[in-house]
């Protein structure tokens, strides 16, 4: 068995500073063997972070699509953002990928359900979708993940589970003990057979991340 947290930004991602090594160093010492790496509207720290960690990285990305957010995981070619979700499903597909929807009812009270997220919920974007994110350690309110599972439930898809990590310490605070797996579809196979655990961060690591998207656009990063 492993423990994936299958959601972790890095200092790739525009509102994180996590570098590279410090989230080897920490998943080392907290026992996560698995973790889909998945910046914001890029793979290239996913990229670099597979060819130093001594554990499976998952290939992935979190991308801003015209109606809200989208994760494709197992990813060969970066998919960019601004695109329809329809586009994205294409893109992410196209190259084997599989595609979940992270906190589909909002993180925070400022990513409360919109109409544009809504709209990602919709039966027919669901329907392509592979994954449902059932528990994200950053979601602000509780209930929000009662509401995903029985979202999972509904088109019988498997649920997932990540931290949301833009700090080390939010690392491994929300994980999959699953069975191993070798490619995509073994992937969705041990997900269905596996355990989710974690919790909720503290709502101020939210502070954190804004603190950091201001600053690297202050400095032109």
């Amino acid at each position: 068995m492993i423990k994936a947290d299958l959601h972790v930004h890095t200092c790739y991602s525009v509102d994180c500073n996590t570098p590279l090594e410090g989230i080897v160093d920490q998943c080392l010492k907290i026992g996560i063997n698995c973790l889909a790496v998945t910046d914001h509207n890029t793979i290239s720290g996913a990229l670099k972070l597979k060819g130093i960690a001594p554990f499976k990285v998952i290939i992935a990305e979190e991308i801003m699509t015209s109606m809200g957010e989208l994760i494709g995981l197992f990813l060969i070619e970066e998919v960019p953002k601004g695109l329809s979700p329809e586009e994205t499903i294409a893109r992410i597909k196209s190259q084997g990928g599989l595609v979940g929807i992270p906190h589909p009812y909002g993180r925070s009270p400022s990513l409360l359900a919109t109409s544009k997220r809504n709209n990602l919920l919709s039966p027919e974007i669901v329907s392509q979708v592979d994954i449902i994110e059932v528990l994200n350690s950053r979601d602000f309110f509780p209930n929000n993940s009662s509401k995903a599972w029985r979202l999972a439930l509904k088109y019988k898809l498997p649920a997932s589970a990540g931290s949301d990590a833009h700090t080390l310490g939010e690392i491994g605070r929300a994980y999959v003990e699953m069975p191993e797996f070798n490619s995509p579809s073994d992937f969705l196979g041990s997900l269905s057979r596996g355990k989710i655990f974690g919790h909720r961060s503290n709502p101020l690591v939210h502070f954190a991340s804004i603190w950091v998207k201001v600053n690297k656009c202050f400095r032109g990063v």
